[in-house]
């Protein structure tokens, strides 16, 4: 297999561990998915870094296993071990709507990307629209999922898709890029738990439905 298949291929099992972040029912379960989800980003960048021959990548691919496999994990269970690993409410899709969903968000993103005539991303459209779908599956996980942890977790996949875009369309970007987003990443992490695991201790939960009653 040719490195930018490989690419391609890896980027693909992308969509898979996002669909089961956002229906996984144990927040545990989510954050190692999540985990996992985020070794195989390493594993794009490596191929990417030995495809293209961008050198830069390889350090890309150390800070994110760093920040992405090993530290926000480590945060999230962190936080559930202060507010519980119950299971989550359902969300506002089935699993079956949610899949139904996804895959008309990747058709969308394969049909915008598709008309691209760059050379840097020749060949590389299949994950450049994996990019693009994977950015809006963690919108939907935001938008779908009731629990604030969850929604935490939304966040990380849309992080996940910028960042793999902003690896296909800007390889070469210097270090300093990579290491200002995986900074922004790990803060803006901390701060959201940081604020889940508090409105939980005052409210006892942390369905976002009940906190609707806060209004006013």
């Amino acid at each position: 297999m040719s490195g930018i298949a490989l690419v391609n291929s890896l980027a693909g099992l992308l969509i898979v561990t996002s669909l089961l972040v956002v229906e996984t029912r144990k927040l545990r379960w989510s954050a190692l998915v999540y985990g996992l989800q985020s070794l195989v980003l390493v594993l794009v960048f490596l191929a990417l870094a030995a495809a293209m021959q961008a050198s830069r990548l390889y350090i890309w691919a150390a800070l994110a296993f760093v920040t992405k496999v090993v530290l926000v994990p480590l945060i999230l269970y962190r936080a559930l071990g202060q507010v519980g690993d119950l299971e989550t409410p359902s969300g506002l899709l089935s699993p079956t709507a949610a899949l139904i969903v996804a895959a008309a968000i990747l058709g969308v993103s394969y049909a915008v990307v598709a008309p691209f005539e760059l050379k840097v991303v020749a060949g590389l459209k299949p994950a450049l629209a994996i990019s693009v779908a994977h950015f809006f599956l963690g919108l939907l996980c935001i938008l779908t999922q009731r629990n604030l942890l969850k929604q935490v977790l939304g966040y990380c996949l849309m992080e996940n898709g910028s960042h793999l875009t902003l690896a296909l369309m800007a390889h070469n970007a210097p270090e300093l890029v990579e290491i200002g987003i995986a900074t922004d990443a790990i803060f803006a992490v901390i701060i959201m738990v940081a604020m889940g695991t508090q409105i939980q201790r005052t409210l006892k939960t942390l369905d976002t439905n009940a906190l609707r009653a806060l209004k006013g």
